[in-house]
């Protein structure tokens, strides 16, 4: 089976490649449909669904992934989020979503300002491109878990799903 994940980024791609690691992995760039900057479960979700949905109208009996990194606010602080949605050949949809952490309140100013995380990171540390590498979850757990395998325990939520849910039928 030909999975089609909905994103370039190397984080995301990583992945996939880990949890379906047997299957034939394409790539395609497809527009979330969202803000760059995704605020809140739902939107992040969204993000999701459209990158998932796009990726499996690229190519003919595949699956297709969309995973996205969101922020959401709770109690008035600053939280990291993630969502991913998988569509099968039939179009079945399923989703998941993943670890959150609290991050510093000195971020919350700038995403409202609509600057995006991976900007806002980027100062912080003083690195570069760091939602290709660790992400914020590697920055901020001290390198126990990076944005790649953040990302692989939601694939394996929505891989997971999808094999039981065959089963049922």
């Amino acid at each position: 089976m030909k999975i089609v994940i909905g994103s370039l980024n190397k984080t995301k791609v990583n992945a996939v490649k880990t949890v379906f690691e047997k299957e034939e992995i394409l790539t395609v760039e497809v527009p979330s449909g969202v803000s760059a900057q995704p605020v809140g479960d739902e939107e992040t979700l969204q993000g999701a669904i459209n990158r998932a949905r796009g990726a499996r109208k690229t190519s003919q009996n595949s699956i297709g992934i969309g995973l996205e990194g969101g922020v959401m606010f709770l109690h008035e602080e600053l939280y990291l989020c993630n969502w991913g949605a998988i569509v099968t050949p039939d179009g079945k949809l399923f989703t998941a979503g993943g670890a959150r952490i609290q991050l510093p309140r000195s971020f919350i100013e700038p995403i409202k300002d609509g600057i995006e995380l991976s900007d806002v990171m980027n100062d912080y540390a003083q690195k570069s491109d760091i939602r290709h590498h660790e992400g914020a979850i590697g920055i901020f757990t001290n390198g126990q878990i990076l944005r790649d395998e953040m990302f692989a325990h939601v694939v394996t939520l929505l891989k997971g799903q999808m094999d039981f849910w065959s089963k049922e039928e």
